[in-house]
């Protein structure tokens, strides 16, 4: 994955930021969405692309965009460092391939004290049940 290249085929808009702010937010365009186009992305392989629709299939749209916005502070400069972060991080997390899980032998004593503490449960529930004659 090539960071620059990345940043390169990104789209930045800068919008009128909703909430506080005063007169501020009337006046100036604070809020920062980030666009980026996965599928006709040159910076990465036909294999990390299928990747990372997979792992963002619920973050993308249907032409596979990926659109991230940030209005968290009030600066647009400090907004665009927040959110260029964030994609940079979503991308690095999508693209590490999960640990295949190795199963376990369950050890011979934890299979003996489960059933110890079953059958002492069992005679716990047969001591308080009613005898009818």
């Amino acid at each position: 994955m090539n960071k620059q290249q990345l940043l390169n085929e990104t789209e930045y808009k800068a919008v009128r930021s909703s909430g506080a702010g005063g007169q501020n937010v009337n006046k100036v365009s604070s809020k920062v969405i980030l666009n980026f186009d996965l599928n006709n992305s040159q910076a990465f392989t036909e294999e990390e692309k299928e990747l990372l629709n997979e792992k963002l299939s619920s973050r993308l749209n249907t032409k596979g965009t990926l659109i991230l916005q940030c209005d968290e502070d009030r600066s647009q400069i400090r907004n665009k460092q927040l959110v260029t972060k964030r994609f940079i991080e979503l991308i690095e997390t999508a693209l590490q391939q999960d640990k295949p899980r190795i199963a376990t032998k369950i050890p011979k004593a934890v299979i003996k004290k489960r059933l110890e503490n079953k059958r002492r449960q069992a005679e716990k529930k047969q001591s308080r049940r009613k005898f009818d004659y």
